[in-house]
């Protein structure tokens, strides 16, 4: 069914070296279901550049705005290059998109990346962004963009030398009943009712009418046919439960809501979703 498909997936990029394995995962998805990608690279504009609240010269501004433009052709160009290497080593076709065929279109936006992802994510079906690193202090502003400024599915890729052809073919879908869980489970149809197997996590304590029992009638109206894994909470943070239940499942992709308290609340005293972010290795598609 054309509805359960991905159609665009986009892959905001800033030059920062971690484009390259979040493409590989973007690229498997984009074969499967013959997807156009969307790789936008983000770059500030020199007013962003300039010292706040400092009065500067007009001739030191011109040499400024030179200087980084010319950067800005440099970094555009070799991108560009990079991309269609990459592009083409991944089985995508660099051009404008073809139905019936995977392709990939490199994007230069100038702006601030919460921008890009408004702008491009809003109208994705798949937006794929690569796991936050804390030692170097990136990811996490594209990660928090892509959540709650696009109100689309995000796929946290971990960062892997090599990505599966398979990895989406066994899918594991966290049910705690919530409207982000609703959510997830609604926007990740096209990779639910791609797999080959399906699989519903739950602590089977929801406290509402909406069971995993639920969710898998509700597949099965959209021919999905999906099983249930029950798990005993250890404690309201399930994050570390979740990951070890998807893994002993033997599925390769995690599908949850993300951040029911906010995203502060959980960055700074823990929560399930925070942790999932941390410690996954493996893909994680979160909806807020």
């Amino acid at each position: 069914m054309t509805n359960h498909k991905l159609h665009t997936i986009v892959v905001p990029v800033r030059g920062d070296g971690k484009g390259d394995n979040v493409l590989a995962h973007a690229s498997v998805l984009a074969r499967k279901h013959t997807s156009r990608v969307r790789v936008v690279h983000c770059h500030p504009k020199a007013d962003d550049l300039m010292p706040f609240g400092v009065v500067i010269p007009q001739v030191l501004r011109a040499q400024i705005e030179e200087a980084t433009q010319r950067n800005v052709d440099v970094t555009r160009e070799q991108l560009t290059q990079e991309f269609i290497t990459l592009a083409t080593n991944f089985g995508l076709e660099a051009r404008d998109h073809v139905s019936g065929r995977a392709t990939a279109r490199f994007i230069d936006y100038e702006g601030k990346q919460v921008d890009a992802v408004r702008h491009y994510g809003r109208l994705a079906d798949l937006i794929c962004v690569s796991q936050p690193d804390p030692k170097l202090n990136l990811g996490n502003n594209t990660l928090k963009a892509a959540l709650f400024s696009s109100g689309r599915p995000v796929m946290m890729c971990p960062p892997q030398d090599e990505v599966s052809d398979d990895f989406a073919d066994h899918v594991a879908i966290g049910w705690n009943g919530s409207i982000e869980a609703s959510r997830a489970l609604s926007m990740a149809m096209p990779l639910i009712a791609a797999a080959k197997t399906v699989t519903i996590l739950s602590s089977g304590s929801a406290g509402h009418d909406a069971t995993a029992d639920d969710v898998v009638r509700y597949l099965e109206l959209k021919s999905v046919n999906a099983s249930i894994r029950i798990f005993a909470a250890k404690s309201a943070n399930v994050g570390e439960q979740l990951l070890d239940e998807t893994k002993t499942a033997g599925a390769g992709v995690l599908i949850m809501g993300a951040y029911h308290d906010s995203y502060e609340r959980e960055s700074l005293f823990g929560g399930t979703s925070q942790v999932v972010v941390q410690k996954s290795n493996f893909p994680i598609v979160m909806v807020h």
